[in-house]
């Protein structure tokens, strides 16, 4: 099972979290993934001077945009579907 994690601290709230999350929860409904993905928030992640929303893709940090979250999704997370 993939472990995916977004970060929902105040630093990533501001940079777009929410956005990220919808996106996320858009593929993972439209793709039945529900089970094969942990889809998961936690407050901070520690990345906060980074740019974009950190994302943890087992236990992986990346930073993520709201605008570019489905294109992470298809190339960070499908794979290791």
């Amino acid at each position: 099972m993939v472990e995916l994690c977004v970060c929902i601290g105040s630093s990533c709230h501001i940079k777009g979290s929410f956005g990220v999350i919808q996106a996320f929860k858009q593929h993972i409904e439209e793709k039945s993934l529900q089970d094969k993905i942990n889809f998961k928030s936690s407050f901070c992640m520690k990345q906060c001077s980074n740019a974009g929303v950190a994302v943890s893709v087992d236990n992986v940090i990346h930073q993520v945009s709201p605008d570019k979250a489905g294109e992470f999704f298809t190339a960070q997370v499908m794979p290791k579907v």
